[in-house]
């Protein structure tokens, strides 16, 4: 424990303040998120360009062009929290929620293209963890579109997304990733259990009139 902590302190000292920059905007976007908060996307935003220029700068061209998609899906995101707020009359925590049967296709056809993507990595490319790492990467893909929608159970797929990911950064001895990894977890149940709440206070006030949606 003593020699993970002191590993882990050192990852920390050796991190740029772009880096650190970036990680605490991504923090700030997931709690804004939880939230219901609008400044979640520019938060979401301006980290997604940090990280960009660390990727560029690292010639990681694969992993810039995924920055390239969440900062689109930041602008998306904005747009369309405020084409939701703006249709509940003004109420910040609408949320919905989809029927199980639509996460398992959702789930089904995203394991498959992560399959194929992880055959892809694994015969082309001397990438570490290829299967585990295509997956990760097409789940997180989905999810983030799932957060702009404001569907409930998103955060359930960055659970499992956060659990492989704290997997693989464990197997490379990434302490520093790790550790942030296992934050993102916590924060990732805390928020589903919030929206979980939103949403059946959203239903329970429909019922009763309270609240109506167009």
């Amino acid at each position: 424990m003593t020699d993970f902590l002191h590993q882990l302190f050192a990852q920390w000292q050796v991190q740029t303040g772009l880096e650190l920059a970036a990680t605490i905007l991504a923090l700030a976007y997931t709690i804004l998120a939880i939230c219901h908060s609008l400044w979640c996307w520019p938060a979401a935003l301006l980290s997604t360009v940090l990280t960009l220029q660390i990727m560029l700068q690292s010639n990681l061209y694969t992993d810039a062009l995924l920055q390239l998609y969440y900062a689109g899906m930041a602008i998306y995101g904005w747009w369309n929290w405020q084409q939701i707020q703006t249709n509940s009359h003004e109420t910040p925590d609408v949320v919905i929620e989809w029927p199980l049967a639509a996460h398992l296709q959702l789930i089904s056809f995203t394991a498959l293209v992560g399959l194929l993507f992880g055959y892809v990595m694994s015969e082309y490319t001397n990438t570490d963890y290829a299967w585990l790492g295509a997956q990760i990467s097409c789940f997180a893909i989905v999810t983030t579109w799932l957060v702009a929608q404001k569907v409930v159970s998103n955060w359930l797929y960055w659970v499992a997304i956060d659990a492989a990911s704290i997997y693989m950064y464990l197997q490379k001895d990434l302490y520093f990733f790790t550790a942030l990894f296992v934050i993102y977890t916590l924060i990732a149940a805390i928020g589903y259990f919030s929206w979980r709440s939103s949403f059946r206070s959203q239903q329970l006030n429909s019922k009763s009139g309270i609240y109506v949606s167009d």
